[in-house]
């Protein structure tokens, strides 16, 4: 018999790391073949002995965060209250993968707001301010910090947003993701070495999903960077209605299957052509919605 949920703090393929509702942590193994499981993830389970335990089933979730190309599916978290993507303009990030990121998170109702690093290099937020402010205009909160130059304030802003909820923090390799991480969670390296340790990952430490409770409450879920976002499980209606620009035009075109490409009488061309829509993420829509339509 099942005893009380625990709670996925940590997965690697078929290797899942628990925490029960007495606090207590084991490493455990799904039932049969089955390993649906995710970082983020309630589940019924049983113990083993050992500190050993066994997965029986996932209880429903709210959310299931994934990228995809047409060969595997890669869940990345589940039950989760928002999203926050880190970016930098040192190195720049690619907007694409941010854009696909945003999509991917609208698909599944997950909140998003974009941590931009290096706040106190000013070369680096010249070259990318027009495009934060321009998700700003979407609705999409960016929270600038300096993290090196200003650890305590910067601290003290992500925790106001952070503290008791559960965020999933993602980005790219280079934009300064894992000095928020251990800035956040006293101790998130020796953590994660420990948890690396029982799941028997070797030195692979930071190419696993986790889960890092926060000292006010809340949960930080600490990703993998990455370098391609894939959409393929995603439709064409899908994608354009990750574009929250593009919804209210929807529907308003002069074909009902406009691809908003070079149809006449486009209302979202018509919005790229006045400013409305911003022509960089009209043009990375057009790039999705291709490669969509080549897979579909």
């Amino acid at each position: 018999m099942s005893v009380a949920d625990a709670h996925v703090l940590a997965a690697y393929g078929r290797q899942f790391w628990l925490r029960d509702s007495t606090g207590q942590e084991w490493s455990a193994v799904t039932r049969g073949r089955h390993a649906d499981v995710v970082t983020g993830d309630q589940v019924a389970w049983q113990p083993l002995g050992s500190g050993q335990a066994v997965i029986e089933q996932v209880r429903p979730r709210r959310n299931l965060l994934r990228r995809s190309d047409l060969h595997r599916t890669k869940a990345l978290a589940a039950n989760l209250d928002q999203a926050a993507i880190v970016v930098s303009g040192e190195p720049p990030f690619s907007e694409e993968l941010l854009l696909r990121v945003l999509i991917a998170a609208e698909r599944e109702g997950i909140a998003c707001m974009l941590i931009a690093t290096k706040a106190d290099l000013p070369q680096s937020m010249e070259r990318i301010d027009a495009r934060l402010k321009l998700y700003e205009t979407l609705g999409y909160p960016v929270i600038r910090v300096a993290a090196k130059a200003d650890p305590q304030g910067t601290a003290s802003i992500l925790q106001n947003q952070l503290t008791g909820r559960s965020t999933l923090l993602l980005g790219q390799s280079g934009m300064g993701k894992s000095t928020l991480v251990n800035l956040l969670v006293p101790g998130a390296e020796l953590r994660t070495q420990a948890i690396s340790s029982a799941l028997q990952t070797g030195r692979h430490t930071t190419t696993f999903t986790r889960a890092f409770e926060l000292p006010a409450g809340g949960w930080l879920i600490d990703s993998p960077g990455f370098q391609v976002f894939g959409l393929a499980h995603l439709s064409v209606s899908e994608i354009e209605h990750g574009l929250r620009e593009f919804v209210p035009l929807l529907g308003h075109c002069r074909y009902h299957n406009c691809g908003h490409r070079h149809e006449p009488h486009c209302a979202i061309r018509s919005a790229v052509q006045t400013g409305q829509i911003d022509s960089r993420r009209h043009a990375l829509y057009v790039q999705l919605r291709d490669e969509a339509e080549a897979i579909q």
